[in-house]
């Protein structure tokens, strides 16, 4: 006989991180889930609503993480 008992579940989005763990020094965000320091450290407290709008905003910061190719421009200043 199978178990009856229904699975109470949360109605808004989980969290998009993803274990990697490291802040753009320039962007200012995650380079694993692409949010910023104050939205993942609040994101427990959040409203879902809050939640997904910045769910909505994640896809578009990708492009702000572009791969450095070495050269001239990716030197630091001495």
């Amino acid at each position: 006989m199978a178990d009856s008992t229904p699975i109470w579940t949360r109605d808004e989005p989980q969290s998009p991180c993803v274990n990697i763990c490291v802040m753009h020094p320039h962007e200012g965000i995650c380079v694993g889930c692409l949010r910023t320091l104050d939205e993942i450290a609040g994101w427990g407290s959040m409203p879902a609503e809050t939640r997904r709008d910045i769910m909505a905003q994640l896809p578009a910061r990708k492009s702000l993480l572009k791969k450095r190719r070495g050269g001239k421009s990716a030197r630091r200043p001495t």
